[in-house]
Parts: C-alpha cells; sequence; structure tokens
C-alpha cells in the first residue's frame, strides 16, 4: 500500500517578493550611476590614445586630446591633467582621476580611475 505525501508549497514568498525587488532596484540606481563614468573613461582612453599615436610634440598631444575631449563631452579630465613622457620613440600619456557619485544622503561611492595610451 503506497503512502501518499502532503505535497509543499514552493516558491517566493511576499517578504522575499519585495526584499528581492528592494536589492535589485538598489543595485539598478548605482549602475545607472556608475556606468556613465565607466563609459566616460573608456572615452578617455580612447582620446589618449589617439593624442599619443598622432602627436609628437607635447603641444599637439594635448590639443588632440582637447579636440577628442570635445567630441566625445569629457569633462572629468583635462589636457593639463595628462602626464605625457617618451620612452624610446613612442609618447606615453598617462593619466589619473577620480570621480564621486552622490548615493544617498552622507553616503557617496569614489570610483578612481587610471591608464595610460598603448594598453
Amino acid at each position: 500500500m503506497a503512502v501518499q505525501r502532503k505535497s509543499t508549497q514552493r516558491g517566493i514568498s511576499l517578504i522575499g517578493l519585495v526584499y528581492n525587488g528592494v536589492v535589485l532596484a538598489c543595485v539598478g540606481l548605482v549602475g545607472a550611476q556608475v556606468l556613465p563614468t565607466y563609459m566616460e573613461y573608456t572615452a578617455v582612453i580612447k582620446a589618449v590614445n589617439k593624442a599619443a599615436s598622432e602627436g609628437g610634440a607635447v603641444v599637439e598631444v594635448r590639443s588632440t586630446f582637447d579636440k577628442m575631449a570635445q567630441i566625445d563631452d569629457i569633462r572629468t579630465i583635462s589636457s593639463k591633467d595628462l602626464e605625457i613622457t617618451k620612452e624610446g620613440e613612442k609618447v606615453v600619456v598617462k593619466f589619473e582621476y577620480q570621480r564621486e557619485v552622490h548615493l544617498a544622503g552622507p553616503a557617496w561611492l569614489t570610483m578612481k580611475y587610471a591608464g595610460r595610451s598603448g594598453k
């Protein structure tokens, strides 16, 4: 004779659903504020690489970077913030900056970006 077992319910409770929704909303809000800073960082990398490949003199590198910064709407860093050196025959442009994103109340998220041409 087979014994029938009571079926147990499976799924997520209302409290679990609300908790997961709040966590996903917070992650989405922070991600929506961080993504533009990362996109600007990739634009800075692109501008630095172009400036290093096209310019020979420091003035030319800064001028090329400023033109690319206008096109790509780079506001966080300017050509004055670039460290321009030569390694052999190659122009190397390094940069470093930080961005702060206000989260809520006294909470801020600070992101530090750094890079160099040729990577």
